[in-house]
């Protein structure tokens, strides 16, 4: 769906990117990350065609955005950091003119607005101004622009910043509800986010890509091992001594000890799943098992390390 090849920008001396390479498949979620200066808007305001670039190439749809502009950017919905809005106008006026913008046919739009309008669910607010609209409905313009003209592929840059708690949620929703339809590149800092949305991820550092994988992948490749925390009831010593002795486990530390209850936690070799022997162990001890549950590394754990590291 895009494919990104040595794609490097300068600006001055400045490498703002320094020979980015991925791709982004046909109905997948991508998460794309980096600290901040790391070139991530730069990236994206290329691909939707705001930006040239000093070498290398992009393409969307087997279309290069320098040789095919106009066919490139019907593909692609582009939602900035910062929502391009026109405070004076109504929401109704405002996406009638991106129609315009967009070349959308006159016969389509009362229709096609219609439904982006009950989608993003701001069709009750459509004949107020956008300068009397709160953030969170000012976000949903912002994504109801980028929606028009039914494009193919959308890029979200930060689309739940400044948002209450309540209103990330609507958003979030929203955004797995067009995931359905639509291939979706997000940029976002809150990774909580980007973890309950996205299939795969791009991590990029000084303009470099520094991880390209699926969730699950990158942690087990970043991370050597894995956790488990285990609340049972019984003798202390004993269970530390009996899970030490399972292969695979490489560290048994006191978490929490209160009478004949204590929590352990187990560290693992990542290519072993010590489950079944863990229950087992916990019987022959004669000690039930209370809670037991995997503390796998979160994506901020894997983020840090991989900036970090790079």
């Amino acid at each position: 769906m895009i494919e990104i090849n040595n794609l490097v920008k300068h600006y001055g001396d400045t490498k703002a990117v320094n020979g980015i390479s991925f791709n982004v498949n046909k109905g997948e979620v991508l998460g794309f990350l980096g600290p901040n200066g790391a070139g991530k808007s730069t990236t994206m305001n290329i691909i939707a065609g705001y930006l040239s670039f000093t070498s290398g190439s992009v393409k969307v749809n087997g279309h290069d955005v320098l040789e095919e502009p106009e066919l490139t950017k019907k593909s692609i919905g582009y939602l900035p950091e910062l929502p391009p809005l026109y405070l004076d106008m109504t929401v109704i006026e405002y996406l009638t003119f991106i129609c315009d913008l967009k070349k959308v046919p006159k016969a389509d739009r009362k229709e096609q607005l219609a439904r982006i309008l009950a989608m993003v669910k701001i069709s009750n607010v459509s004949d107020r101004l956008i300068a009397n609209l709160s953030k969170g409905y000012k976000q949903r313009v912002g994504i109801a622009q980028a929606l028009v003209g039914d494009p193919e592929i959308l890029i979200l840059d930060e689309p739940t910043v400044g948002l209450d708690p309540n209103q990330i949620i609507e958003i979030r929703k929203l955004i797995k509800s067009l995931a359905k339809n639509h291939t979706i590149i997000i940029s976002s800092h809150i990774l909580t986010e980007v973890q309950s949305v996205c299939d795969r991820v791009v991590i990029i550092n000084k303009g470099k890509v520094a991880a390209v994988s699926n969730l699950k992948d990158l942690s087990a490749n970043v991370f050597k091992n894995y956790k488990i925390l285990i609340t049972f009831k019984g003798n202390l010593k004993a269970v530390s001594d009996g899970l030490m002795n399972i292969p695979g486990v490489t560290n048994v530390e006191v978490k929490n000890s209160d009478g004949d209850i204590s929590e352990l936690e187990i560290s693992v070799d990542s290519e072993n799943d010590i489950r079944s022997q863990v229950f087992y162990e916990m019987v022959r001890l004669n000690c039930p098992i209370l809670e037991l549950k995997s503390l796998g590394s979160s994506l901020e754990d894997v983020f840090i390390s991989i900036t970090k590291n790079s």
